[in-house]
């Protein structure tokens, strides 16, 4: 019997892992046309004797009072040349990451027919954490300097929740939240559970677009935390419902439950144990649950109401 049992488990064990991603489609037949220019290169490899063509090629990476002698002592900067080495460690050779961008973009294309490629521009932006990629209609900026590695001595007083994000498997997963963004809409209604949906919306959109992306990086959790908010959904769950928090309108649970942060604040000695944006991860769990129980499409998805969403969802937490 224990060695029958062993054989179904095993049975069980590989059609799980072999269970096809249901959001993976094929995108071989889609156009896309990548342009990708490095500025970086550009700039800070030919010692200043091109910036007229610069100047040219990218105004808007010159501003109105950016000078040739400003451009020079940038150049010339022992910081910003080493900088610009290490990028070059990781990123010399771009072919990798064009590859991932030319796969995201496609899936866009997929599920939105009239999208056009905008080109990309790679540079450096002396760790702008916060606009590490800056997307326009015709323009993706990305800035390479913030994906040098975790464990990299230029983030050294970075706190760790943000420290592990800075690894160039997050380049790509940062360019489709920009593309996200601009499609997941903000709502008026200020309820707790609707601002759950809003970002699980935005995170099942990454799980159309990044299909060969796992969960954990696409949410930004390191292993341990990532596991923690898998092993305590329904505990979660039961929580916010105690609380009565899913119709409150305070506006300390954005801080609490949805914004990045070190971990969650259930206000528990245990807390730290927890990844931040937990509430995010529930409202993607209640966006998969609607997608499972309603034949509807992506953009259905997108435009539906995210209270109906909710109701429609016939979400049950994980035990």
């Amino acid at each position: 019997m224990r060695v029958l049992f062993i054989v179904f488990a095993s049975i069980v064990l590989l059609i799980s892992c072999t269970k096809e991603n249901p959001k993976k489609v094929d995108v071989a037949g889609i156009d896309i046309t990548l342009q990708v220019d490095r500025f970086e290169k550009e700039f800070y490899g030919n010692g200043g004797s091109n910036l007229k063509e610069l100047r040219s090629k990218y105004p808007f990476l010159f501003p109105e009072g950016f000078s040739d002698s400003i451009a020079m002592s940038k150049i010339s900067n022992k910081d910003e040349m080493e900088l610009f080495a290490e990028s070059q460690k990781l990123f010399a050779d771009f072919t990798e990451q064009e590859k991932e961008l030319e796969q995201l973009l496609k899936h866009i294309k997929y599920y939105s027919p009239d999208f056009k490629a905008p080109k990309v521009v790679t540079l450096l932006t002396n760790i702008d954490y916060d606009n590490r990629v800056i997307l326009s209609k015709e323009l993706l900026l990305i800035s390479l300097d913030a994906y040098l590695g975790s464990n990299h001595p230029f983030y050294q007083n970075f706190p760790s929740y943000i420290r592990q994000n800075n690894t160039k498997e997050r380049l790509v997963v940062d360019v489709a939240n920009a593309f996200v963004r601009q499609q997941v809409s903000p709502v008026k209604q200020r309820s707790f559970v609707t601002k759950m949906i809003v970002e699980g919306k935005k995170l099942f959109l990454l799980d159309s677009y990044l299909p060969e992306v796992t969960d954990a990086v696409k949410i930004g959790y390191s292993p341990e935390k990532f596991k923690w908010a898998v092993d305590n959904e329904q505990e979660i769950w039961a929580y916010f419902i105690e609380n009565e928090l899913l119709f409150s309108t305070k506006s300390d649970l954005n801080k609490r439950f949805l914004e990045t942060a070190p971990f969650s604040k259930f206000y528990t000695q245990t807390d730290n144990r927890s990844p931040g944006r937990i509430g995010a991860w529930i409202g993607w769990q209640i966006v998969r649950s609607y997608d499972r129980n309603n034949d509807v499409s992506l953009q259905e998805i997108l435009k539906k109401d995210p209270i109906q969403l909710f109701e429609e969802s016939n979400y049950k937490p994980r035990k």
